[in-house]
């Protein structure tokens, strides 16, 4: 029997208590399992201040000298989880101990980090990484306390290979494949940590940030699973943010291209890589509601390779606020050969990713992550492009995406999908700074001004969706 890969996030792990209904989502399934799990909400930003702290207090004669004070809300709120979830006993005092430990090796990687004053990359990655170490040891154990056969595997024993990439890695499938394979031969639950894999040294590399659903899809790209179980908040992909639209639709069918590019453009249901590993091996995802047991194991939305053109085209309108505009200006930017090379060069050294690209003749438009902006523009003015007279960051943008397999080639009662999104904005008075069809096979977006995001989304799904 096939194995199903189930995925917890912290929006799962809000409280103490919600470890409850973990437990009884993993008894209803009847296939093997393997859980994938983050950390406690809010315990890996916990874990960044952590690092930042322990950085800041180098050298102050008033700081501490050791990581405990940097951890002591995480003691805390283990303590009351373990609290929560197990009588008072040997029980309790035996996983509160397993903790501790882990607790304990968190504090000797923030007292290194105090006492040079830096955080090379593989000390942040590692301490980064304790939220999702911590939380699948308390699951483990309190599946095991309730009568599930279940155990811990961490990344590294697992065998899930990265390509050695701080921050930012991938999975080296050809190697982790059969070592993942080998170890979840075992019978019983493997509930393993999300977010990070390892290097061929053994140190913990991360899939990035919100990367436990990649790793969870990684895994089942390695054992072939019959499906990977996203579990929610939410009712799975709508057709639009519940907060900018008054009644979206749900949607019961993605296409993987279509779901990637939902994340992409600000959909909070999947990290955007979650699909990457999955892609050519037509393992569906199955995104699920954990606040609706009624509901059992039935999908709200299911995402895999099959392609399906609604009679209406869109499926969704999504927008996210993580962009900004680094425009170099000059007479002839666009046509003098080597400006753009140069500047993604520029960019790419200091780890900088490019969303998109539009040119014209006498400017050249770079979308980029909000918190990049201006690393951006102080390394493209560093590097005196010749031809480039100016360059300017514009982060007061949002970006608005409609979505759907076909937008591009098919029309609807003669007018274009592109074209009607662009006039339903403008009918609504937003003033469109970028507009852009083309990047993406299945996606057309729109760059407007922050204070006219929800506008322009309210618009635009009144145009495909009509009034709700």
């Amino acid at each position: 029997m096939k194995s199903i890969v189930v995925k917890f996030g912290g929006s799962n792990l809000r409280h103490p208590g919600d470890v409850d209904r973990v437990v009884e989502v993993v008894q209803r399934y009847k296939n093997p399992l393997v859980v994938v799990v983050s950390a406690f909400y809010g315990v890996t930003n916990e874990l960044i201040a952590a690092v930042q702290a322990a950085k800041a207090g180098s050298g102050r004669p008033d700081a501490p000298t050791a990581g405990h004070h940097y951890t002591d809300g995480l003691r805390a709120l283990h303590q009351t989880i373990l609290e929560e979830n197990f009588a008072a006993g040997p029980l309790r005092d035996q996983v509160a101990l397993a903790v501790q430990s882990r607790l304990d090796q968190l504090e000797r990687y923030l007292t290194g980090i105090h006492c040079i004053g830096d955080v090379p990359p593989f000390v942040n990655d590692a301490v980064l990484s304790y939220g999702e170490r911590l939380s699948s040891l308390v699951i483990s154990e309190v599946l095991k306390s309730r009568g599930v056969l279940a155990r811990e595997i961490l990344p590294e024993d697992l065998g899930l290979v990265t390509d050695g990439v701080f921050g930012n890695a991938a999975c080296d499938f050809a190697i982790s494949a059969p070592r993942v394979v080998l170890a979840l031969k075992k019978e019983g639950v493997a509930v393993v940590p999300g977010f990070y894999g390892v290097d061929d040294q053994g140190k913990a590399t991360l899939f990035g940030r919100g990367g436990s659903d990649y790793s969870a899809a990684s895994i089942a790209r390695c054992i072939g699973a019959l499906s990977l179980d996203v579990w929610k908040d939410v009712d799975g992909f709508l057709s639009a943010d519940p907060s900018a639209v008054a009644s979206p639709r749900p949607i019961p069918h993605l296409h993987y291209l279509e779901a990637a590019e939902l994340s992409y453009f600000g959909a909070k249901i999947l990290h955007p890589r979650t699909v990457e590993p999955l892609f050519d091996q037509n393992i569906p995802i199955r995104i699920l509601n954990i606040g609706r047991p009624e509901r059992g194991l039935e999908p709200y939305t299911i995402v895999d390779g099959t392609r399906r053109v609604t009679d209406d085209i869109v499926k969704s309108v999504a927008s996210s606020d993580d962009v900004g505009i680094l425009k170099l200006h000059g007479p002839g930017v666009g046509f003098k050969p080597g400006i753009l090379a140069r500047v993604t060069g520029t960019l790419d050294q200091k780890g900088i990713n490019i969303k998109s690209v539009l040119t014209a003749q006498t400017a050249i438009n770079l979308l980029l992550a909000r918190g990049d902006l201006e690393p951006a523009r102080k390394a493209v003015q560093e590097h005196h492009l010749a031809g480039v007279v100016d360059v300017s960051a514009d982060a007061g943008v949002s970006i608005v995406a409609v979505v759907g397999d076909g937008v591009l080639e098919s029309t609807d009662h003669g007018s274009a999908i592109a074209s009607r999104a662009l006039a339903s904005a403008l009918a609504s008075g937003v003033r469109i700074r970028l507009a852009a069809a083309g990047a993406s096979e299945v996606t057309t977006y729109l760059l407007v001004r922050r204070e006219d995001r929800d506008k322009t989304v309210k618009a635009v799904h009144e145009e495909f969706f009509g009034r709700g």
